[in-house]
């Protein structure tokens, strides 16, 4: 399975999984990234750390750590 740190810009896909225990995801639940939710893959940040997807008609930023608990999968 690819995590979505895993991406690279414009790749599109879909959140399939956490691979972190609830207390650890609830919040990247709590932003809309549930499993199903469609995203795209925007760009890291200059110096690696954030990166942006954009996900649901908005723009989320995440920390590479938070990336790596999120399994997805690659749209075709």
């Amino acid at each position: 399975m690819t995590l979505l740190s895993d991406l690279t810009p414009g790749l599109m896909a879909t959140v399939v999984a956490f691979t972190g225990d609830l207390e650890r995801t609830k919040r990247l639940r709590e932003m809309g990234l549930l499993p199903g939710t469609k995203v795209k893959f925007v760009r890291w940040a200059p110096m690696g750390d954030p990166l942006e997807i954009e996900l649901r008609g908005y723009r989320l930023s995440l920390r590479r750590h938070e990336a790596e608990l999120i399994q997805v999968q690659l749209a075709s």
